[in-house]
């Protein structure tokens, strides 16, 4: 089983985002998984959401405590919110920031970082002051972790993002194609 932890603010697409990866893992024969866990329900106030995939059935219901993958969509959240809590030893993290990697140091994770916003601003999704980084996130997501190929991401946003389904495809594609990994 593979468990993923999404953290994003309110109206950044963590929960939109956990599920198009959801959709994506199921073209690939897995079974799925996505769910949200809110506090305050408003826009900018932390969000988390989840994917759980595995080859055999998902029998669990539960949240997840322990984490293959963190995924961090505003990287204030850093700041306030330990986005490592119960990553497993191994882990892998995934950051939206124009930050090399190496700048961050997370004990014996493997860092992947990608700048969501930039691509996410140039590909029209939000605004400057508040981009969507949901779909440029699941495109380094497939890169940094490979259990889920592309053109199963690219198939379930067309299918699964509200609007502007092209523009949200090309900003996965070009996160995938500028996610740096240490």
């Amino acid at each position: 089983m593979f468990e993923t932890r999404f953290h994003g603010r309110g109206g950044q697409g963590a929960v939109t985002a956990a599920n198009i990866l959801a959709a994506a893992a199921f073209k690939e024969g897995y079974d799925v998984q996505a769910f949200p866990m809110f506090g305050v329900e408003r826009r900018g106030a932390p969000v988390t959401a989840f994917t759980r995939m595995d080859r055999k059935p998902i029998d669990i219901k539960t949240q997840i405590y322990e984490p293959d993958a963190v995924i961090v969509l505003d990287p204030t959240l850093l700041n306030v919110v330990d986005v490592t809590s119960g990553l497993k030893e191994d882990g892998i993290i995934i950051i939206n920031s124009q930050k090399d990697p190496k700048e961050f140091s997370f004990a014996q994770k493997k860092v992947y970082t990608v700048d969501a916003t930039t691509i996410a601003v140039d590909n029209k999704l939000g605004t400057k002051t508040n981009p969507i980084v949901n779909t440029a996130i699941l495109g380094a997501y497939s890169k940094a972790i490979g259990n889920v190929n592309m053109e199963a991401v690219e198939s379930a946003i067309l299918e699964n993002a509200p609007i502007k389904g092209e523009e949200n495809v090309q900003a996965a594609k070009d996160a995938f194609a500028n996610t740096k990994g240490v």
